[in-house]
């Protein structure tokens, strides 16, 4: 039982939904097998804030994927408020000047800030229409170093490059990874995917699942045998 409830702690069910009542729905339908659930942009826009102090009130953990980013003062206001919301991480562009920024507004919080590295979706062709002159993994590696020298809690990476992040954030520092795809699952737009398992052994310390398990007719089901696979790794 104690392993089944650190592996709770450690995986994210992504309520990517487009109201509150389908995700209060979601939510019910993981009751007493899930406890930890991300609010990214498109539910914080339908209401998803309010919702969110609902589920640290009733005693889950909530991981706000915001990715904040602007001038200073406005990230570290943003941060601010968000601490009153009783979230357990959030997470912040992992441009030096934000994370030092919003590092600094956390300060004596409880809350976990993550410094976004490359997103899941994106590969090296895709850094180099936009302007990045290094690869993904090069890019990873040297925001992973800026968010641990600007105080974050942890940076959020696809699981391919969790292994390395690990080596430069050492063992106390959240690596979290979206992108995880059960073996035999659609990637859907993800580019840079890995198993639950192999995430994990990589060096993840939570995974992000949202389609897989939203999107499953048995939701459930399909959650459980993630945990299970997560036991198992």
């Amino acid at each position: 039982m104690k392993q089944y409830i650190d592996m709770r702690n450690r995986l994210i069910v992504g309520l990517d939904l487009p109201s509150v009542a389908e995700a209060e729905k979601a939510v019910r339908d993981l009751e007493d097998t899930v406890n930890f659930y991300k609010i990214g942009y498109r539910l914080a826009y339908a209401g998803g804030l309010d919702f969110a102090r609902d589920l640290v009130a009733n005693g889950a953990k909530v991981f706000l994927d915001l990715k904040l980013l602007d001038i200073d003062n406005t990230v570290a206001q943003g941060v601010e408020s968000l601490v009153r919301i009783g979230a357990t991480m959030l997470t912040i562009h992992a441009y030096p000047k934000a994370m030092h920024a919003a590092a600094a507004a956390a300060r004596g919080s409880s809350l976990c800030l993550l410094g976004v590295t490359v997103l899941t979706s994106m590969d090296d062709p895709d850094l180099v229409e936009a302007g990045y002159a290094l690869s993904a993994e090069n890019l990873v590696r040297r925001r992973a170093d800026q968010a641990r020298t600007a105080g974050m809690g942890g940076v959020v990476c696809a699981a391919t490059e969790a292994g390395m992040v690990r080596n430069v954030l050492g063992p106390g520092m959240a690596v979290v990874t979206p992108g995880i795809r059960p073996a035999g699952l659609d990637h859907g737009d993800q580019k840079r995917v890995m198993t639950p398992a192999r995430a994990l052994n990589a060096g993840a310390s939570h995974l992000v699942v949202a389609r897989p398990i939203v999107a499953a007719p048995d939701r459930k089901a399909a959650a459980e045998a993630i945990l299970a696979e997560m036991r198992n790794a």
